[in-house]
């Protein structure tokens, strides 16, 4: 990278720096792709003086990423990450449901080629999409409970609220244009149980059966376990069916557990076998 002197650096136009304070104080150089580089490896380290003036600096940086083609991979993660510990502590007084709950979790199918594909673009799609998620489980009287990259945990006090929630999300986000050009697809698993509160998250086997759920799933489907479909009974909506798939090992779990795939109008049908770990 090509050193930047006070003399040159006072040649440089406001545009050429991602973040000029209220005093005029000029931070993070993108004038050329080295400081670029430089910019994203140091953005955490600035203090920024409101939130709205970090996220027009994170605006400028990403653009000038793309204009020298850079595609900031360790970035966007370490942005995600960032907002993932913000939620956490939002949710620090939130009261999350105990006992018998369902546990929907999700995750997009080839994200790692979309970051590739989308480059900057991946952080805004990810951010869109954690709304759509975010909306629809508040609007079930659900919980979000963590997020991480492209992957969600929600939880819920009424099973038929999981699965309106699981049905409303793979509908709305097969139906946006913004998610359909860049074929954004995703896994959902739905499993009910007990599982044990813990700082502000559940463990126990029923998280971990939600969570080999969803990775048995392919993109655009909803596959639900027996002790899911049980709890149901004759709350599930009209227009609900389940197709059964059949009995299987998950791997890490002990029992052989009963899956269903949610059919209903909207929701695409036919999808390869289910993919089951060793």
């Amino acid at each position: 990278m090509p050193e930047l002197n006070a003399s040159k650096r006072a040649k440089l136009p406001d545009s050429a720096f991602a973040y000029v304070d209220s005093r005029g104080q000029r931070r993070l150089p993108i004038n050329d792709e080295g400081h670029v580089r430089n910019a994203l490896s140091r953005f955490n380290q600035v203090k920024f003086e409101t939130e709205e003036a970090k996220e027009r600096a994170r605006k400028r940086l990403l653009n000038a990423a793309k204009k020298y083609k850079i595609v900031p991979v360790g970035f966007i993660t370490g942005q995600l990450q960032s907002e993932r510990e913000l939620g956490r502590s939002q949710r620090d007084n939130v009261v999350l449901p105990t006992g018998f709950v369902t546990l929907m979790m999700t995750d997009m199918e080839g994200s790692t080629a979309l970051v590739h594909q989308l480059g900057v673009e991946y952080g805004k799609l990810i951010r869109e999409l954690r709304r759509i998620i975010k909306k629809i489980v508040a609007g079930n009287d659900g919980h979000v409970v963590d997020v991480r990259a492209d992957e969600s945990f929600a939880v819920f006090k009424r099973p038929e609220a999981a699965l309106e929630s699981a049905v409303a999300l793979q509908l709305d986000v097969g139906q946006r244009l913004s998610m359909r050009k860049h074929d954004v697809r995703l896994r959902i698993g739905l499993h009910s149980g007990r599982p044990t509160v813990s700082e502000g998250n559940y463990i126990g086997i029923s998280v971990h059966t939600a969570a080999r759920i969803c990775s048995a799933a392919h993109g655009g489907q909803i596959v639900v376990s027996g002790q899911a479909r049980d709890s149901f009974k004759d709350q599930t909506p009209d227009g609900r069916e389940f197709l059964s798939l059949g009995s299987h090992r998950l791997r890490g779990l002990p029992d052989h557990l009963a899956l269903y795939q949610v059919e209903a109008q909207g929701l695409a049908s036919k999808f390869p076998p289910l993919t089951i770990g060793d």
